[in-house]
């Protein structure tokens, strides 16, 4: 099936801050082509990791096969369950150079290892410079997913508890990460300065 399974979608997409036993990253995905004003859809579905091999890499793979017209803009949204690992950021970063006719947007549900010391952040701020957009999903995103790419038998997307504040914290955390570094500077030295 093109579409997954709600309790698929429900268990691997949900915005834990904690998210102990999700070892699978799932990307859903729409790719457009732009024609002046309007956009056409040209393809959407989901991938997950296969055998040792990155779900964004598989994504990668797939795009590069369609050898895409130089001469036409083309948009991809991602949805995915973690964000990007330091690895297939650099990746997807230099796809996005390959391709300045391509645009990417990629919402996360949760931050893969960004905790200060590891090399995710430094990715997620060059896949940034890149060009990519990128931010943490809201409750419209999930309910974009669950209508779109999810076999919902005609079912409303019912939130869990935590989702709004959940969005809001991994928010704030991912805009930290993707502040200039200079600015994180000035920020820490302010903390000081009032003793905070």
């Amino acid at each position: 099936s093109i579409l997954m399974q709600r309790r698929l979608f429900l268990y691997n997409f949900r915005n834990l801050r904690k998210a102990k036993g999700r070892r699978e990253t799932y990307l859903c995905y729409v790719v457009k082509r732009r024609d002046s004003a309007t956009s056409c859809s040209l393809d959407f579905g989901y991938l997950r990791n296969q055998m040792g091999c990155h779900v964004e890499m598989l994504f990668l793979r797939y795009i590069a096969a369609w050898d895409l017209d130089p001469g036409r803009c083309y948009r991809i949204t991602w949805f995915t369950s973690w964000s990007p690992c330091y690895d297939c950021a650099q990746h997807i970063a230099s796809f996005l150079r390959s391709y300045p006719n391509l645009t990417l947007r990629i919402f996360m549900a949760r931050l893969y290892f960004c905790e200060d010391r590891k090399a995710e952040p430094e990715g997620l701020r060059r896949l940034h410079k890149a060009g990519a957009q990128i931010a943490i999903m809201t409750f419209k995103d999930y309910f974009y997913c669950w209508n779109t790419f999810v076999e919902n038998r005609e079912q409303a997307f019912k939130g869990w508890e935590g989702l709004h504040e959940n969005s809001v914290h991994l928010s704030r955390k991912l805009r930290r990460i993707l502040l200039p570094l200079y600015e994180v500077d000035d920020l820490r030295d302010a903390f000081k300065i009032l003793g905070l």
